[in-house]
């Protein structure tokens, strides 16, 4: 099929969500190369993620393209031309997620390895002061910095901490939340990540506070806590484990706890994560959906406060992408242009996503048994 036809197809589906080629509006794309259309069509997220790390095609706000193409639903559109192309690695790829548990404790600290340990100089110029890597709360905010603190206190309320507790934090990080915590609230932490240049970064950051920063898988825990933290982490559980998951946070959660989960999330209930995502940033992750994150707690906690703010995370992601744009003249002496390209798709994409509200960010405050008297969420 010649080329100019499958151009008249992108095209095509493409001003559906009032997107052209050549046009002269920020969001509307440049290509370069004439393979892009095929790729597309034939490889869909994939196809259009990896032809513009290789420079086939452009676009001055690639968070207003994918805003526009989310919102009106092109990733499904799209999957009727994609379809005649299908090869048999798209239908292993859906057979493997389904068959197999891909994030099981043998493969556990591949995310570790493949995005986290990336590099701490990557993370120090492109997160806040304290490298928080998930969303900030923007309620009264006006810079990263402030959204990052006041998300973190936002926790620390809803968790009602109080002097001596002791909290665990599942997928700690570089340790700012568990800092956090340690100074203002004064509890004792134990945070657990697979990352093990967050561990030595984290411990060198939390010297001389009651915290405590393992290279440790969540299955493998053990002990009490008064309360349980876990935030941007149950991306990496997958759902064959969600159950596990909450089982291991009840076992060791007192009777009278609190558990808070902060979690991107999806409107529809899926099995594996977007190729492309998952290739090149997020390997073996997924988003949970309300009803995955209901019948995972289902007999293990009550539900006592769902809080939606995902519009905050795609000012967080700009502000992310602004930082790393800003500081790439020092980061491209480390990073190449292709992986400039890939980190700018990652970081503007996501930010579309949730600006079209493809993607939502939720914060969840569970306990065992039911508080007495009823939960009264601060805001």
């Amino acid at each position: 099929m010649p080329e100019d036809s499958f151009r008249n197809k992108v095209a095509r589906l493409l001003s559906f969500a009032d997107v052209e080629i050549w046009g002269d509006r920020p969001w509307d794309i440049q290509v370069h190369n004439q393979k892009t259309y095929s790729k597309i069509l034939a490889q869909g997220s994939l196809g259009l993620g990896e032809s513009y790390m290789d420079g086939w095609w452009d676009c001055e706000r690639l968070d207003e393209f994918f805003h526009k193409i989310l919102k009106a639903e092109l990733d499904t559109r799209i999957k009727t031309w994609a379809d005649y192309f299908k090869t048999w690695a798209d239908y292993f790829e859906v057979i493997r997620a389904r068959l197999y548990n891909l994030q099981k404790p043998s493969r556990a600290f591949q995310i570790g390895e493949h995005h986290y340990d990336m590099g701490n100089d990557l993370y120090r110029r492109m997160l806040d002061k304290r490298l928080t890597y998930s969303c900030g709360y923007w309620k009264n905010a006006s810079t990263l910095d402030e959204a990052q603190e006041a998300k973190l206190d936002l926790v620390c309320r809803k968790l009602d901490l109080q002097p001596g507790m002791r909290l665990l934090d599942i997928g700690c990080g570089w340790g700012g939340t568990a800092k956090f915590a340690a100074e203002n609230y004064r509890v004792e932490v134990l945070g657990i990540t697979v990352s093990k240049k967050q561990v030595a970064l984290g411990k060198e950051l939390c010297k001389g506070l009651p915290v405590e920063i393992r290279l440790q898988d969540y299955r493998s825990l053990n002990g009490t806590f008064d309360r349980i933290l876990s935030i941007g982490m149950i991306e990496h559980v997958g759902y064959k484990n969600y159950v596990t998951f909450m089982s291991v946070v009840n076992r060791c959660l007192r009777e009278n706890g609190l558990f808070l989960l902060q979690t991107i999330g999806g409107n529809r209930t899926v099995s594996k994560c977007d190729t492309w995502i998952d290739r090149y940033i997020f390997p073996n992750s997924m988003l949970p959906s309300p009803g995955q994150i209901c019948a995972a707690i289902e007999g293990l906690f009550v539900l006592e406060d769902w809080h939606s703010f995902g519009a905050d995370y795609d000012r967080t992601l700009m502000q992310w992408f602004q930082n790393f744009n800003d500081n790439w003249g020092v980061l491209k002496e480390t990073y190449d242009g292709r992986f400039y390209r890939m980190w700018k798709y990652y970081l503007l994409s996501c930010a579309g996503s949730f600006r079209a509200r493809e993607n939502q960010l939720w914060q969840i405050v569970l306990s065992p048994e039911g508080l007495p008297g009823g939960y009264h969420s601060p805001r």
